[in-house]
């Protein structure tokens, strides 16, 4: 159900915050036109930290609405709380969400028994299928391949989006889980290695700006064209390095206003990107015919 360039959806803000709700929309029809073959809304990227509860399941339904059906929507539901989890979870599945993103408890660092019991109460109070997620730079916990292999035998628990920065625990979670376990990279500039080793997708910061190219490099490499893959990854490095000259999703939402797709607002503490960077980010976006 879930593998290819899956979007990690930006949401899009006026200057003073708010929720800009008809470029939301206009995104997701831009992001299907272009051939992304799943949304995840409120992940990281999409700034689920700074977004009240109410605002978060909002973007969830919303996207779920507009998406009809015609592509996967996994929607981003995880907390440090695993009460606060449960009900985003449960909310998102009454609204339609295909499957949950849970990122792992941020800030608490529990222990990898803590882990699991996290995620197995929050499969037991729900039935939609739930994706792993783990992000140790932002988090401070990382989930080790054998508590992945541990929480892979739940039937609910369907995959991970893998990002603790080395792609080799990609082969080491392949090797301890069953055949269908989804491995998505959460890395872009180290998708191509993670599908060399078992990934069969990414979830993907730079599908915001370059959802056609995305598609297309992922496309080529699931068909088995793996020389032709490797030749857009190519292209597409220094568009995951630019992407994250700044905190994510600060340079993506500069170069989607910049390409006239949303307004200028971010939350804080995050801030606009700094002028000093404009130029470089407008460069490599006008190199792949971007902007």
């Amino acid at each position: 159900m879930l593998q290819g360039s899956i979007v990690a959806l930006i949401t899009p803000m006026a200057a003073n915050g708010d929720v800009e709700w008809a470029a939301l929309e206009s995104l997701i029809e831009w992001h299907i036109e272009s051939g992304t073959h799943g949304i995840v809304p409120m992940g990281t990227t999409g700034e689920s930290a700074t977004l009240d509860t109410d605002e978060h399941l909002q973007v969830i339904k919303r996207t779920i609405d507009v998406v009809n059906g015609r592509v996967p929507v996994i929607a981003g539901t995880g907390s440090n709380s695993t009460a606060e989890a449960i009900h985003q979870t449960q909310e998102a599945q009454t609204a339609g969400a295909d499957a949950c993103l849970l990122v792992t408890p941020y800030y608490n660092k529990p222990t990898q028994a803590g882990l699991i019991a996290h995620y197995e109460a929050i499969a037991a109070a729900s039935d939609v299928p739930l994706v792993l997620y783990n992000v140790p730079p932002r988090t401070a916990t990382d989930m080790l391949a054998e508590t992945v292999a541990t929480l892979a035998a739940n039937p609910k628990i369907i995959g991970i989006k893998e990002a603790c920065g080395d792609a080799t625990r990609v082969g080491e979670i392949r090797k301890l889980v069953a055949d269908d376990f989804i491995i998505l990279s959460g890395e872009d500039a180290q998708t191509l290695e993670m599908l060399d080793l078992g990934a069969v997708g990414a979830i993907s910061v730079t599908a915001n700006v370059c959802p056609r190219e995305m598609s297309q490099f992922l496309s080529l490499y699931l068909s088995g064209d793996h020389q032709a893959a490797a030749d857009m990854d190519a292209t597409l490095q220094p568009i995951h390095e630019i992407l994250f000259v700044e905190p994510n999703p600060t340079p993506s939402k500069w170069a989607l206003h910049a390409m006239g797709k949303i307004g200028p607002g971010i939350r804080l503490p995050l801030l606009p990107l700094t002028a000093a960077h404009h130029d470089e980010v407008s460069a490599r976006l006008r190199a792949i015919g971007a902007l």
